[in-house]
């Protein structure tokens, strides 16, 4: 799943890769799941307006799902639905027993109360893992139904490099509630050592330079410099921004590769893991519906 880069000792984390094999597991899980319990999973993705990221977004997941045999479907919706409406739709999605999997692909248009749409998803459908009561779970330390799929996805690719977290001094750069917060308190379940930080930490480069582990998802280009990343660090980034007609993450990668043991690339790092993660609590989700969880 790794492979070398050349003139380097370090090694490049296949999040494309590794999330194949993952979804090839689904595919399998689901097949098995339809066969023995005539139940296909279930789920609902909910577009609000017409950003192209979102909507480029979506048909991944559309496209995903279909492969691993899971009922994915996207309901649209135009921008000028109100909040009352959207959160309507998704306590009706709530209460469809079909519906094993439920989430509202963000950002929602301006005006919108983003948390109170989210509040609304019921638990045992929350495979984004953004309901309070997940992430209530997960903060106190508890198991909670699911994670949010970027932050269990990039938790997937540093097991993978077989390192471990116990006592390792770990920096998350960017304090999200979708990725930032819920990556620290799973790198302290591991018992790794954290810091959180974001685009206004002073002496970013100083804290970052004492990573083994470091995660990069604060959303500015190339923010994370090569002489910022520790001799022997692993290094995963999660930006993707368009820069000059391509993709570019928070890390200058070139001189980051150059110091790092193991590092995700953008694209093709940490994005693929996203949706496997999320047909995998997709799949969780059907489980618990036909009992064998």
């Amino acid at each position: 799943m790794d492979k070398d880069v050349d003139n380097n000792m370090v090694k490049i984390i296949d999040g494309k890769e590794e999330a194949a094999r993952i979804r090839e597991e689904i595919r399998i899980e689901t097949e098995e799941l339809k066969r023995e319990k005539r139940i296909a999973p279930g789920l609902r993705v909910i577009l609000v307006g017409d950003d192209p990221a979102s909507q480029a977004y979506v048909r991944n997941k559309e496209k995903a799902s279909a492969e691993a045999g899971i009922d994915g479907q996207t309901l649209r919706y135009p921008a000028s639905i109100t909040e009352n409406e959207l959160i309507s739709v998704v306590k009706k999605l709530n209460s469809d027993p079909v519906v094993d999997g439920l989430l509202v692909q963000l950002p929602l248009p301006k005006g919108m109360n983003t948390q109170k749409v989210l509040d609304a998803i019921s638990y045992e459908k929350d495979v984004d893992g953004l309901s309070p009561l997940n992430m209530g779970k997960l903060l106190r330390g508890e198991n909670p139904l699911f994670v949010a799929c970027t932050p269990k996805g990039i938790m997937h690719l540093i097991l993978s490099t077989g390192i471990e977290l116990k006592g390792k001094e770990a920096v998350v750069v960017g304090r999200s509630n979708i990725v930032g917060k819920p990556m620290a308190l799973l790198l302290l379940e591991k018992h790794a050592t954290v810091t959180i930080c974001h685009s206004r930490t002073k002496d970013l480069g100083e804290v970052c330079r004492r990573a083994d582990v470091l995660v990069a998802a604060v959303g500015f280009p190339e923010l994370i410099k090569g002489d910022m990343v520790k001799d022997g660090a692993i290094v995963i980034d999660v930006g993707t921004n368009r820069v000059d007609g391509k993709w570019v993450g928070d890390v200058e990668f070139e001189p980051a590769s150059k110091r790092a043991s193991f590092i995700t690339p953008v694209p093709g790092g940490v994005g693929p893991m996203t949706i496997a993660m999320l047909l995998e609590n997709t799949l969780i989700a059907a489980k618990r519906r036909a009992g064998i969880i």
